[in-house]
């Protein structure tokens, strides 16, 4: 659908990461997104969410898992020869 055209992953598997210290197995994960990250109020609801599916899946503790969240603006993301303010 048209939500899915506007998500994109990228997974990097294996790299050398320490997070809190702790060189023991754990996952970032970064989010970006015109609209969608600008508010702690929004991002409360993606982190509950994000973390639930990563916990699950990853087999990790929430303490072995950091997200980061950055909003975009429509002049930062280029596509089609243009860029999203004018698509």
């Amino acid at each position: 659908g048209v939500r899915a055209q506007r998500v994109n992953v990228t997974v990097r598997s294996g790299l050398a990461m320490v997070l809190s210290g702790s060189a023991e197995p754990c996952a970032q994960l970064r989010v970006s997104s015109i609209g969608v990250v600008g508010s702690a109020e929004q991002n409360r609801r993606h982190s509950a969410r994000f973390f639930e599916l990563l916990t699950a899946r990853l087999g990790l503790g929430a303490e072995r898992i950091i997200i980061r969240f950055y909003p975009l603006e429509p002049w930062q993301i280029g596509k089609n020869g243009t860029v999203m303010t004018f698509l």
